[in-house]
């Protein structure tokens, strides 16, 4: 039997303070070390996850928690009619690029379940990094309806 958790506003985020470095390093460093080999498919599911514990409505409220979070600007860019394509930039983004911080898979996740969660239709999304402008793609792909 599973125990129906009360969602999160997004609110709370404007609660939570952090210089970020420390965030950084255990994201980056200390976070892939424990999850070994599978640290890319485990992150998008955690990002999935942490989707699916805030009260998210609108793409709107992604892009809002995307800043909040410190992952950088979210832009709707292009809309098919089986796929959208963001642009997540900022000078967050940049840095991390230049410190070889190039992991975008809990964002990924996040924005596949946040889209799911808001359009009843299921996503998967992938990134692409364009290392020239320090711009990451993520490309939310539609598979099936829930």
């Amino acid at each position: 039997m599973s125990k129906k958790t009360e969602l999160l506003p997004i609110s709370l985020l404007d609660e939570l303070n952090t210089a970020g470095a420390g965030y950084d390093i255990l994201r980056y460093v200390s976070l892939p070390e424990i999850l070994g080999d599978q640290s890319d498919t485990l992150l998008y599911f955690m990002g999935k996850d942490l989707a699916r514990k805030l009260e998210i409505d609108t793409i709107e409220d992604i892009v809002y928690i995307f800043d909040r979070l410190g992952w950088g600007r979210l832009e709707l860019i292009k809309e098919k009619k089986k796929e959208l394509i963001f642009h997540l930039m900022a000078d967050s983004v940049a840095e991390r690029l230049q410190a070889s911080f190039d992991d975008f898979r809990l964002e990924a996740g996040f924005l596949a379940e946040a889209l799911q969660l808001i359009n009843e239709t299921e996503y998967e999304c992938v990134e692409e990094i364009n290392y020239k402008i320090h711009q990451v793609e993520l490309k939310v792909v539609f598979t099936s309806i829930k």
